[in-house]
């Protein structure tokens, strides 16, 4: 398990979260409900990768109690995946392991 790994996953994550939410509207304004229908398992899937990811990285990327409540906390509110991405990548570049 690599830090471009848990990236990939977070954004992938990030993107489903956000669909299904516009999916989740679109079920209660009266549309269709196939695109909770679909998107929620692969959500829901990634949603728990995400969080054995952490679980796993955690220590050997050297994260903090507090970074990695934070990077936890980024898998449940709207545009969090964006940001512990950007916040990764800028780890990153200080650490001079540029991807």
């Amino acid at each position: 398990m690599t830090i471009q790994g848990f990236r990939r996953v977070a954004l992938l994550e990030a993107t489903t979260f956000l669909i299904l939410l516009v999916a989740s509207v679109i079920k209660n304004t009266g549309g269709t409900e196939i695109g909770v229908k679909i998107l929620g398992p692969i959500h829901g899937l990634l949603f728990v990768i995400y969080v054995l990811m952490v679980w796993q990285l955690h220590a050997e990327a050297g994260w903090t109690r507090k970074q990695t409540v934070w990077i936890l906390i980024g898998a449940v509110l709207p545009f969090g995946g964006y940001v512990v991405d950007w916040w990764l990548l800028q780890r990153e570049k200080e650490l001079g392991n540029q991807p």
